[in-house]
């Protein structure tokens, strides 16, 4: 594929010297160039259809690195990539050890923040702002390239509150496409549009809260955000530059994708903008199959979701029942707070988050669902490991930070059916919250148990051998222990493998269990420090348990981009590492210490 002057582009400067009557070839050459990559790998691809020019203004007025630029919601970010001397690492895209689908500092030191949670671009502007003030920097100046949904965050506005009211000079790109996944939603997103119609009189809200505005400036005119940016720069005191795009512009795929503008794509066929992968029904798919079900049988329920309604698979749900889904915005904190309310209010809310983001509301959780005892349900979608979107998006501390909070139960379905049960068991439970985690990708097949005792399931007991080693899988580990235990057989080594279902807090069963065993093996694809494992051994401690408890999962590390088998492989969670683990353990168990050598006198 050859491009006339995007081939030229091998840095900035290379950018800064193109005539004015070549970028719109640039900008139509970083389109093609984007859908031909991104629909080959997968990745975030109309929202950064949506910034080409507003990327291209953007590096022709600052000088990055020296000029410090931020952008909220780092998946915008392949334009600005592609401009510092990345493009031919596009191939590698999103794969392990290739180009991150995320700003990356030791990719580039063009990338300041590895920044992929919404709304927090403006703080990092606030602190780095002050920081040049302070050290006598006044070379540099701060750009923060916010919107795409980003300001329908409670942070964002914390600092744009401390902005407004300083006089640190900050220049704000606001890129106002009206959306994130979804269209933007509230008080908020109907003032952009007055803003963007001309129809507001008088002080509009950032000149309010203390800035100076620029705008609305076509966020596809070269020139005109040019022009702005290079205005700001020359103003005291913080800016905003209110840019408007739309999202998804230059494919008309993405164009025409009503749901979310192609946000973030898998595998696809460009020519047609559809599928190359399979069609096995996913965990979001199966989750949402089922909440229309509970939805009709089941008034009191309702759900909420931090801007991805579809992602999440709660748009069945909303068409059947529109006036039972709230939509928040990218504000995680608030949903579950909301949630709170709306369970002292009467109801039984469900709070459909990526794993991920349930992070950003952990207080919430801790202080206004649980110490209150309320029923509220959380369904945590991308739990564990999540593959290409690296270490901010692997949904692996929920079951750590959910083992922290008083009165939660966390469930973990290892099949569709599972799923389907835990649910509804979760949304029986009226004395405190509930949590149910599943992972990303094919549901896969059902896993039926032997027996079941007192909730736990009992999944494999090898015949004829003594009681070795106990496997405690998690969720859809489960399949993987089964396989493990098949290898220990072959070693003359009795397994038992349990799913307890409710992984959090440890039922008894499971202590019970590990009692009857020479060794007890937890496995899952969370952090093992703090998760289900770490609860597991200290619950055999307290209960005088002598039997040995081993933990394996995924280590206290940030965890780079890659697949999902690839990364449990590194990690030892497959059924081959984990049949090594437990007969190296069982064996050592099964070894008689050597004495200890005797130590000679020395004569006095």
């Amino acid at each position: 594929m050859s491009f006339s002057v995007l081939g030229r582009i091998t840095g900035l400067e290379d950018l800064k010297r193109l005539r004015p009557d070549q970028l719109p070839v640039l900008a139509s050459e970083i389109r093609e160039f984007l859908v031909d990559k991104v629909c080959a790998a997968g990745g975030h691809l109309g929202p950064n259809l949506g910034v080409v020019e507003l990327t291209i203004a953007l590096h022709r007025v600052f000088d990055s690195p020296t000029d410090r630029m931020v952008f909220d919601t780092g998946h915008q970010s392949y334009v600005h990539k592609m401009l510092t001397g990345r493009q031919a690492a596009f191939d590698s895209l999103r794969t392990a050890g290739g180009l991150s689908g995320y700003p990356l500092r030791e990719e580039s030191e063009h990338d300041l923040v590895e920044n992929s949670h919404a709304s927090t671009a403006l703080s990092y502007a606030d602190g780095l702002a002050k920081a040049r003030r302070l050290l006598g920097e006044d070379h540099r100046r701060v750009v923060a390239v916010t919107g795409d949904g980003s300001l329908t965050g409670g942070m964002a506005w914390e600092a744009m509150n401390n902005l407004g009211r300083g006089t640190e000079r900050v220049v704000v790109v606001l890129n106002d496409n009206g959306r994130s996944y979804d269209p933007t939603i509230g008080g908020l997103a109907e003032h952009l549009t007055a803003l963007r119609a001309g129809l507001h009189q008088g002080p509009n809200l950032f000149e309010t809260i203390g800035f100076t505005y620029l705008g609305p400036v076509d966020g596809h005119d070269i020139a005109a955000v040019e022009q702005a940016c290079r205005q700001a720069t020359d103003l005291d005191g913080p800016v905003l530059v209110h840019c408007v795009t739309e999202k998804g512009r230059g494919y008309a795929h993405a164009e025409n994708d009503e749901a979310d503008r192609m946000h973030a794509v898998g595998v696809i066929d460009p020519a047609t903008g559809r599928s190359r992968g399979g069609s096995a029904p996913s965990w979001t798919s199966t989750f949402s199959a089922r909440m229309e079900r509970i939805g009709e049988a089941r008034p009191d329920v309702v759900a909420l979701t931090a801007a991805m309604l579809q992602p999440v698979g709660l748009l069945r749900f909303a068409q059947r029942f529109p006036d039972r889904v709230f939509d928040l915005g990218i504000a995680e904190q608030h949903a579950v707070t909301s949630a709170a309310g709306l369970a002292m209010g009467g109801l039984h809310p469900v709070v459909c988050l990526y794993a991920t983001f349930l992070n950003r509301a952990v207080d919430q959780i801790m202080m206004d669902v649980a110490l209150h005892e309320l029923p509220v349900t959380f369904v945590l979608d991308r739990a564990g490991v999540t593959g290409p979107d690296g270490p901010s998006h692997h949904g692996m501390w929920d079951l750590a930070l959910l083992g922290t909070v008083p009165g939660m139960r966390v469930a973990a379905p290892r099949d569709p059916v599972r799923l389907a049960e835990l649910l509804d068991e979760a949304l029986d439970t009226q004395d405190g919250p509930t949590a149910l985690r599943f992972p990303k990708g094919g549901a896969g097949p059902e896993i039926p148990a032997l027996t079941r005792m007192e909730g736990v399931d009992i999944l494999h007991r090898t015949r004829s051998r003594p009681l070795d080693v106990l496997l405690v899988s998690t969720g859809v580990l489960a399949g993987t222990a089964l396989r493990a235990a098949e290898l220990l057989a072959d070693e003359g080594v009795g397994v038992t493998v349990v799913d307890p279902r409710w992984v959090l807090p440890v039922s008894p069963v499971l202590v019970h269990l590990a009692s009857r065993h020479q060794l007890t093996l937890s496995v899952e694809d969370g952090v093992r420090t703090g998760g289900v494992g770490a609860a597991l051994a200290q619950a055999c401690a307290d209960a005088r348990v002598a039997t040995q408890v081993h933990a394996l999962g995924l280590p206290r590390s940030f965890l780079r981009h890659g697949d999902r088998p690839g990364i449990l492989a590194e990690h030892g969670l497959t059924a081959q590492s984990i049949a090594e683990t437990a007969l190296a353990l069982h064996n050592a168990a099964a070894t008689p210490h050597a004495p200890a050598p005797r130590r000679e006198r020395t004569p006095r």
